[in-house]
């Protein structure tokens, strides 16, 4: 269903000359719908307060269906194929976010900013494996760092697997998204106040193996206790956030801070995906479309919802006009600030995804259509991956093609490719863009061969089979 809330306006003030302090607020797997104003299923208030304040992009995407990729492109501007990020990145795998790629943070810091990451890394080996060689945060522009190299172990709940600034900690009591908040207020509770800041919260709610709160999950007597404790998870969620917005109101911090709330990919949960297709992992938009929340006091327009299209790929423009930094070549995104701004936008490059593990596998944004390339393929697919992998990429095709009006239809029920009069245009659009992905892969060197080989699914509906906490 689509957003049919609509906040109340009011005139904002000027917005101050001081460079804006950045805070990035990233949920890992909440679905479009988990947001109380679109699923109404959990109690958000935080994030609802951030929408009213803000604005609401009702068409707002991540950079890839699972977790890797899609940090990789949120944080380089880049589609995260170019840097060679197919898929989520399993441990002791040499797949990582290269040296060279600049982030978003490396950008900030040119200009002054503090910069600092809270939560999952997920683009590398972390700490420093010295046989993988995986550059480490500090050396990606992050002056503190605090996080884990994957997931919450063994779950959400007294995490073991943290490390700070190089360091493993070991055990720490509590829950996660409530370490992270904690960990993230101190640091900015030290900071130099002379200088803006960047800080990347990174959650890793409601990413499996969840754990919440018993009074959380006792709010959802007549749930499953597997819904019933996601659902506390977001709640949970919700609740650090709001220990972060009000460390930054309680200081006067929030009217000087841009402020963005996301996801990193859909849900697992199908139902959290409010109405949209498939989920996690898949292309279909249950897969990549996504809550997406920006406040900025002063400058964000009055409208409160926003249905251009836009995503993880622009934030990186976006920061680069904002502050005048010079962008760097080969971005996939477009500054989005004349969105916030109230003003004409014209897209510079079509939104647009690769992903090898499902059917379909390429899907492109052209206005209010998604159009999808398909494979079809029924070969092996590892959990991690591997030199097969690569190869397929290499030389696969496209064998069929569908077409949705996304803004007409929600759920992406009617495929109009067939009878559409650009259909041919549309073909060779899909068609070009696998031959330039096809043209630059990136050379992996020791990915493991295929192992633990498994059979992907015929239907289109294949991202199902693989909705599992591992991705």
């Amino acid at each position: 269903m689509l957003l049919s809330i609509i906040f109340s306006g009011c005139s904002l003030p000027s917005a101050k000359k001081s460079k804006p302090n950045i805070v990035f607020l990233l949920a890992d797997d909440m679905g479009y719908g988990d947001v109380n104003l679109i699923g109404n299923a959990t109690e958000t208030p935080n994030l609802n307060r951030l929408a009213t304040e803000g604005v609401f992009f009702n068409n707002f995407y991540s950079a890839a269906p699972n977790c890797s990729p899609s940090r990789v492109g949120l944080l380089t501007g880049k589609a995260p194929e170019k840097t060679g990020m197919y898929s989520y990145r399993p441990a002791n795998h040499p797949m990582h976010l290269p040296d060279e790629e600049l982030t978003i943070a490396e950008l900030l810091k040119t200009k002054g900013y503090q910069t600092a990451h809270f939560g999952k890394w997920h683009m590398g080996a972390l700490p420093h494996d010295p046989e993988l060689n995986h550059p480490q945060p500090d050396q990606q522009g992050f002056d503190y760092s605090f996080g884990t190299e994957s997931n919450a172990r063994p779950s959400h709940l007294n995490p073991n697997n943290f490390v700070r600034n190089g360091k493993p900690i070991g055990i720490i009591e509590g829950y996660s998204c409530q370490i992270v908040a904690r960990e993230g207020i101190d640091w900015l509770s030290q900071r130099n106040e002379n200088e803006p800041f960047f800080v990347y919260f990174a959650f890793h709610e409601p990413h499996s193996v969840v754990a919440s709160p018993k009074e959380l999950v006792d709010k959802y007597p007549d749930m499953p206790k597997k819904d019933a404790e996601y659902l506390a998870n977001i709640d949970h969620l919700d609740m650090a956030i709001g220990k972060i917005l009000d460390y930054l109101s309680v200081n006067n911090l929030i009217e000087n801070t841009i402020i963005i709330f996301s996801s990193d990919n859909g849900s697992y949960r199908v139902a959290s995906n409010g109405g949209l297709r498939a989920g996690k992992s898949s292309l279909y938009e249950g897969g990549i479309h996504v809550p997406g929340i920006i406040r900025w006091s002063g400058v964000t327009t009055e409208k409160k919802v926003i249905d251009t299209p836009a995503g993880f790929v622009d934030i990186v423009p976006t920061f680069c006009e904002i502050l005048g930094i010079n962008t760097p070549s080969g971005l996939d995104g477009t500054s989005i600030l004349p969105l916030l701004k109230g003003n004409n936008f014209e897209r510079k490059r079509p939104l647009y995804w690769f992903f090898y593990r499902t059917v379909p596998e390429i899907a492109i944004r052209v206005g209010d259509y998604m159009v999808l390339g398909l494979d079809n393929d029924t070969l092996p697919r590892t959990h991690s991956f591997a030199k097969g992998d690569l190869e397929y990429i290499s030389s696969m095709k496209i064998k069929d093609y569908e077409l949705y009006n996304v803004k007409n239809d929600f759920s992406q029920q009617e495929d109009l490719f067939k009878n559409h009069p650009d259909n041919t245009d549309l073909k060779l659009l899909i068609d070009n863009k696998l031959n330039e992905l096809q043209s630059s892969l990136y050379p992996w060197k020791d990915l493991p061969m295929y192992l633990e080989k498994r059979r992907r699914p015929k239907s289109k509906m294949a991202a199902f089979s693989k909705r599992n906490g591992g991705l």
